[in-house]
């Protein structure tokens, strides 16, 4: 896809995608953590990762409402940040490196700054008639 073309799908844009291979990389990360983190950590990270790209797709889907397409972006958002707790977590126990956690912390700060983006201008994504 082009840099200027519309998204078609969820799938198209930006922000899902660097989600997605966001919550790919913390799942691939987690299966080194401590059997005993199995239920807490290890699948509270796995879920609020990937919970941002659910719902940013939920957001596309509804975003001929613009009320509910921000807040399902806002609710993605929520979902980044607690991911970055998590990763914060993860990070003071050694879990992971200081550059992984880096990176991921990067990574889902840009997320957040896109969906912030989104959330203010929701007329944008809205389907035209």
């Amino acid at each position: 896809m082009s840099v200027n073309a519309p998204a078609k799908d969820h799938r198209d844009l930006r922000v899902y995608q660097l989600a997605f291979e966001s919550a790919v990389r913390v799942y691939e990360t987690t299966k080194s953590f401590p059997p005993e983190e199995r239920y807490s950590l290890t699948d509270q990270i796995r879920r609020s990762s990937r919970s941002v790209c659910t719902n940013i797709a939920e957001a596309w889907r509804k975003r001929r409402y613009p009320n509910h397409f921000a807040s399902k972006l806002s609710d993605a958002d929520a979902e980044a940040t607690e991911t970055i707790v998590w990763l914060d977590f993860a990070f003071r126990f050694g879990f992971v490196s200081a550059d992984l956690h880096r990176e991921l912390i990067e990574s889902y700060n840009l997320v957040c700054r896109q969906l912030t983006v989104m959330m203010s201008q929701p007329h944008k994504w809205t389907p035209k008639p």
